[in-house]
């Protein structure tokens, strides 16, 4: 069953056309990854589909409903969350407050309530089975700017897991990191796949290889191939571009 279906998604600002007629299926439970070459449309696909951009037209459907045009906050409510090729977090809290923030019990009673929701042991309880979930349990009381930078990932990731969503998007996760952090993200992505439905956006070809089920890949706005990795190695059009060297 699908739970992600966008149909004729078109982007346009001003005279330039960033997505043309996308088409993209993802079905519940699967792994899938997106690339293409820089410019590509990807990082906007990812904008439609949690709200930050409007479609000049298309449908995107989440378990049958069109939320393609709603707010972030509206999207994030109905079960998409995400992560950014650039860093999002509060890096003078803890671990565990960034993690606490993002939960829905959290939210609930607004930012203005920090100090006083810090000292809930229920919500507390909750950050930390997160952060077990992404191997940061012994790191819960560090500020985040004292993370390295692959474990700064791995909460990028915590904090998008706290809000129970249905679809985990993650755009360019290995951006920055070295060989080791790579293969530790590598690790924590296996171990939390079984319990998503994951839509990753990655420029390492090996790294998502390894993960997808299916690919998409992107240019010029179009989906110009699909398939599983093993379909794509021999696809004419990924074998003639620069990609076709990472395949």
């Amino acid at each position: 069953m699908a739970l992600i279906e966008a149909t004729g998604v078109h982007v346009r600002f001003g005279e330039r056309v960033v997505l043309e007629d996308v088409d993209l299926v993802v079905p519940e439970g699967e792994l899938h990854g997106i690339m293409g070459p820089n410019g590509a449309g990807k990082t906007t696909f990812f904008n439609v589909l949690t709200g930050r951009v409007k479609p000049t037209r298309g449908a995107i459907r989440l378990g049958g409903e069109n939320i393609a045009g709603l707010s972030p906050d509206r999207i994030a409510a109905k079960g998409i969350a995400r992560s950014f090729q650039t860093m999002t977090l509060f890096d003078d809290f803890t671990a565990r407050d960034n993690v606490m923030v993002a939960l829905p019990a959290f939210r609930a009673r607004g930012f203005d309530m920090r100090h006083e929701v810090a000292g809930d042991a229920g919500l507390a309880t909750q950050a930390d089975d997160v952060l077990a979930c992404v191997g940061l349990s012994a790191k819960a009381k560090i500020v985040a700017r004292q993370l390295s930078y692959g474990e700064r990932r791995a909460l990028e990731i915590a904090v998008a897991l706290a809000q129970h969503p249905r679809v985990l998007c993650l755009d360019e996760p290995t951006s920055g990191l070295g060989s080791d952090g790579t293969r530790l993200l590598l690790d924590l992505i296996g171990r939390i796949r079984s319990r998503y439905t994951i839509v990753v956006i990655e420029h390492d070809m090996h790294f998502l290889f390894s993960l997808a089920e299916r690919i998409s890949v992107i240019h010029w706005g179009q989906v110009v191939a699909r398939g599983t990795p093993h379909e794509l190695r021999s696809n004419e059009w990924v074998q003639r571009s620069n990609l076709g060297r990472f395949a």
